[in-house]
């Protein structure tokens, strides 16, 4: 007798990203696996006495969205702070401030999230304006791309640093006329030392910034209130139809408390963490410390395997590292935080242990450094089938884009971060990169026709998590100026790569990704059909069902 499913989802429009069957009516699901696809007689008969049948009402149904990229801790314990992407000028940051430090009457820190560079006006903001917004208690507030924080004096006084602090090649504290910090801390190492002082002790921050583990130790409570956090977050992921992630902090800490989730309640995502590696720790923790996290760590739910680091910083902060001058700048292309000698070991390194690489490249030096890295590692190791990732590429020079195929390199970018897209306006992008830039900038379709592996996500808290924002900002992006090459992706080309690619990118297309028999039972729901759905529209389709493992994740 044939197998009978557990849960059939009928009356579907089903794009499995099959390309032996791209389309089906109808699904079923037994344990952990797709038992069936295909019509809606073929997965009747699959029916028993106690199978789930989900009604897809025409929705369409799609492999569990895989995002390759965000900053999970970070991004979850955003979701109850002071969100500034809606604020504009010193009045309504003034208030904002206030009624958060009324509300928080404990915290060292008053710390807001997601301030765009320009919302003070058009000149760089300082710590005389944010202490008119809060004179009395120490406030920061961090950009949208996570890699400026400004802080007023107190804040500055209290993490040390209103007297400047010397730091690696790529991290500043900006200094004023007068000798003392104007507020602007650009790169992680500047403003760690402030961000140590949220509520959470900087926990949430530490495998974005430093890829260490707090010191010292969480107490109990701390520890089960950061476990709260990260639950919160995977909640938050499944309820946007999300099964897969591959999370850009790393450190052992959010390891473990994610595996005490998996052995509790069960995690409601796939949730892959790296190992993060910075200038200040040495080539032989990449063994020490990497290689272990893979080796503790490698089931098909809570996995590592993958090295990550930052080659550079982001544009608006003039931290990202370019061939040629900012073109509002002069003498100034910014700074790689390795130098080549440096990354090409790393990578090299790495590379022998078998581990992916995922390299945060902005600028289109950075490119090209991270290429020659991986480069390096080829010629040290010999050819392997590595995978080896670029993350962002929001500027590249056309000499190095034959150079992702020849070395097997998938790029890694986000349909939100588009100047003048759906989530960030067009300066200061546009005026620091110059036009002679423009044509190469988030340029997702060039990329996509030189048959690069092209994978999709947010980088949230950097953008809003939603894939459907994502896909919606790649499906309707339009040139900024006349003549620029067009660069919008088709909706089938947008999916693929939040699922399909998402799943190549970390070896696991035999897994998931597909809609397929005998592959992970991880599935979408929508409550509409997207084919039919009007593409500056596509942000309102939202999940009715998110199945991760065969288990339902999240339900409408």
């Amino acid at each position: 007798m044939a197998d009978t499913a557990d849960l059939i989802i009928k009356n579907a429009r089903c794009l499995t990203q099959d390309d032996a069957r791209p389309r089906a009516e109808a699904l079923a699901i037994r344990g952990r696996h797709i038992l069936g696809v295909g019509s809606e007689d073929e997965v009747e008969a699959l029916t028993g006495a106690g199978t789930r049948v989900i009604d897809a009402g025409g929705g369409t149904v799609l492999p569990g969205i895989i995002e390759s990229h965000l900053h999970l801790f970070g991004g979850a314990a955003g979701l109850d702070s002071l969100l500034l992407g809606e604020v504009k000028g010193l009045p309504a940051l003034t208030d904002a401030a206030r009624r958060q430090a009324a509300a928080r009457p404990d915290d060292q820190l008053i710390v807001g999230f997601q301030a765009d560079y320009l919302m003070l006006g058009q000149e760089p903001i300082t710590r005389q304006q944010l202490d008119q917004a809060l004179p009395d208690r120490p406030f920061a507030m961090m950009a949208a791309d996570a890699h400026t924080v400004w802080a007023n004096t107190r804040a500055l006084e209290l993490a040390g640093l209103l007297h400047g602090r010397d730091l690696p090649a790529g991290h500043r504290v900006v200094m004023g006329e007068d000798g003392l910090a104007t507020g602007e801390l650009r790169e992680n190492e500047a403003f760690g030392p402030v961000l140590a002082f949220t509520a959470d002790g900087g926990r949430s921050l530490l495998g974005y910034t430093t890829g260490r583990d707090p010191d010292p130790r969480p107490s109990a409570a701390e520890r089960a209130g950061d476990r709260d956090i990260l639950k919160k977050g995977l909640a938050y992921c499944a309820s946007l139809g999300i099964t897969s992630i591959h999370n850009m902090d790393g450190n052992w800490y959010q390891l473990e408390l994610l595996d005490e989730i998996e052995r509790g309640d069960g995690l409601r995502c796939r949730v892959q963490v790296p190992y993060h590696h910075k200038s200040t720790k040495s080539l032989g923790e990449i063994a020490s410390e990497g290689l272990a996290m893979h080796r503790r760590f490698d089931s098909d739910r809570l996995y590592s395997g993958r090295l990550k680091l930052f080659m550079d910083g982001v544009v608006e902060a003039s931290t990202a590292f370019l061939l040629e001058d900012y073109a509002s700048q002069p003498g100034h292309r910014g700074e790689a935080l390795f130098s080549a000698d440096e990354f090409a070991a790393i990578a090299t390194e790495a590379d022998r242990l078998g581990l992916q690489i995922s390299v945060h490249a902005i600028g289109d030096a950075a490119v090209r450094r991270t290429l020659d890295g991986y480069a390096a590692a080829r010629e040290a190791n010999g050819a392997r089938e590595s995978r080896h990732r670029i993350e962002h590429i929001e500027i590249y020079d056309p000499a190095d884009l034959p150079r992702f195929k020849e070395l097997g390199v998938v790029a890694s970018m986000q349909p939100p971060h588009a100047a003048g897209g759906v989530c960030f306006g067009e300066q200061p992008t546009m005026s620091l990169t110059g036009p002679g830039r423009w044509p190469r900038a988030f340029a997702w379709r060039t990329i996509r026709h030189t048959g690069i592996p092209l994978a999709f996500s947010s980088d949230w808290p950097v953008a809003p998590l939603d894939p459907m924002l994502g896909i919606q900002a790649a499906v309707t992006r339009k040139p900024l100026r006349d003549g620029l090459p067009e660069q919008a992706q088709t909706l089938d080309e947008a999916l693929t790569s939040y699922t399909r690619i998402g799943a190549f990118a970390e070896f696991a297309e035999d897994k998931k990704g597909i809609l397929k028999p005998g592959l992970f039972a991880d599935v979408v729901v929508m409550d509409r059909d997207l084919e039919a759905t009007d593409p500056e529209a596509l942000s309102k389709a939202k999940p009715i069902f998110t199945i991760c493992d065969g288990r339902v994740t999240y339900e409408a």
